[in-house]
C-alpha cells in the first residue's frame, strides 16, 4: 500500500515532501434548490456556464490550483425522473463545466451529486431510492467519463442521519456500477462519503471510517478508493458563519494517523470560512498547514465555494471580476486555499 501511496503522489505531478496533491475551490450552481432533506427544485438550478469556466481557467493560470469539485442535483441530471436517464439537455450543461475544468488543465475534476444521501426526503437504501436507482445512475455517469482518466466520482455529498452500515452497503453498489463500466481502480478516484455531514472530526468516532473500510473494488482491492470528508471552521462546524473559532488541527491530525495506520487517504472536499476575514484566514492557514504534514494520507483540499455565489454568500470564494478581462481572488482563497499551496510546494 505504500509503494501505491508514493505512486499517487509522484502522478499528481505538484507533490512533494509536505505538500498535498491537490487545492481547489467547488464550482457551485446546479446544485442550487437542493436542501439537507434531498429535495432538489430543478426551477433553482443557476448554471455557472461560460462564468464558471472562466473561473476554473483563472484559478488553474494565475492561482496555481488544481482541483474543482461541480454539486449537482440528482432531480436535475435524471429531469426529476428516479430510475430514469440521464436527461440530454441537462446532462450536457453539467458536463459542459466537467469539460470546463479539464480543458482548464486542472489534474481532477469531482462530479459530486449533492442530495444528502437523499431523494426528496427518503434515504438511499432505507426507505427512499433502492440501491439499484442510485447504482442505475452512476453506471450512467461513470459510462460517460470512462475514457477521462481526471473525473473523480464523489458518491455523495454530506450524509447526514444514515443508519452507516446500510449506508456502506449503498456505497459498495455505487462503487460496483462505477468499476463495472470499465472506469476501474487504476484509472478513476472514487470518494467515500461517511455520516454526519462527513465531517472529519467525527469521521472515525461515528464508525464511518470503519463502515467504510469494507468497501472495495470488484477485485477486492482497495487502490482509488478515497474517504470523503469535511470541515468548517465556526462555532458548531456548520459552515454557515463568517467567522471562524477552531482550527480542526487536532482533529485532523487523529485522523491522519488513523489513516496512517489504517493504510488508507482521505480528500477534503469541502471547507471554508469568512472571505475576508483575518481569523479564518489564520485558523483555516494552519488547518492546512496540519494536512500538509500528513501529505501522505490527505491529498488535497476543494474550498466552499465559487461558481455562481456572489459577495452576499457569507462563504463566497468565488474570484472579483477586476474590469481588465480577468479575476481578482478572495483574500481566504489567495492566502491559504491557494497560498498554503504554492508555499509549501516552493518549500
Amino acid at each position: 500500500m505504500r509503494s501505491y501511496i508514493l505512486s499517487l503522489a509522484a502522478a499528481a505531478g505538484s507533490a512533494v515532501a509536505g505538500t498535498v496533491s491537490y487545492a481547489g475551490v467547488n464550482i457551485a450552481g446546479l446544485d442550487f434548490g437542493c436542501d439537507t432533506s434531498g429535495n432538489c427544485v430543478t426551477s433553482g438550478v443557476v448554471d455557472p456556464a461560460e462564468a464558471g469556466i472562466s473561473q476554473m481557467n483563472h484559478f488553474v493560470k494565475d492561482s496555481g490550483l488544481n482541483v474543482f469539485r461541480i454539486p449537482v442535483g440528482w432531480q436535475f441530471l435524471v429531469n426529476n425522473q428516479l430510475g430514469g436517464k440521464l436527461d440530454a439537455t441537462n446532462f450536457a450543461t453539467y458536463d459542459k463545466q466537467v469539460q470546463g475544468c479539464i480543458n482548464a488543465g486542472a489534474a481532477m475534476c469531482i462530479i459530486d451529486i449533492h442530495n444528502y444521501a437523499r431523494w426528496n426526503g427518503g434515504i438511499v437504501g432505507q426507505g427512499g431510492p433502492t440501491n439499484d436507482q442510485f447504482a442505475n445512475l452512476w453506471s450512467q455517469i461513470a459510462t460517460h467519463y470512462v475514457n477521462q482518466p481526471k473525473v473523480a466520482f464523489g458518491i455523495m455529498n454530506e450524509p447526514h442521519d444514515v443508519d452507516i452500515t446500510k449506508w456502506a452497503t449503498t456505497v459498495q453498489s455505487a462503487v460496483d456500477a462505477i468499476r463495472k463500466t470499465g472506469c476501474s481502480q487504476r484509472t478513476h478516484k472514487i470518494l467515500l462519503p461517511g455520516n454526519d455531514w462527513t465531517h472529519a472530526t467525527s469521521f472515525v468516532s461515528d464508525g464511518s471510517a470503519a463502515a467504510l473500510q469494507r468497501v472495495h473494488n470488484l477485485d477486492g482491492t482497495i487502490a482509488n478508493l478515497i474517504f470523503d470528508v469535511h470541515a468548517y471552521l465556526d462555532s458548531d462546524g456548520s459552515g454557515t458563519s463568517t467567522s471562524c473559532s477552531t482550527n480542526n488541527a487536532a482533529a485532523f491530525s487523529s485522523l491522519g494517523d488513523w489513516l496512517r495506520s489504517n493504510k488508507r487517504q482521505a480528500m477534503l472536499t469541502e471547507t471554508g470560512g469568512g472571505a475576508n476575514d483575518d481569523g479564518c484566514v489564520k485558523l483555516l492557514g494552519e488547518q492546512l498547514d496540519t494536512m500538509n504534514k500528513y501529505s501522505d494520507v490527505y491529498l488535497g483540499w476543494v474550498g466552499w465555494a465559487a461558481g455562481k455565489f456572489d459577495g452576499s454568500y457569507a462563504l463566497t470564494e468565488t474570484p472579483v471580476q477586476n474590469g481588465k478581462g480577468g479575476w481578482t481572488d478572495v483574500k481566504l482563497v489567495k492566502e491559504v486555499i491557494a497560498g498554503k499551496f504554492k508555499k509549501a510546494a516552493k518549500s
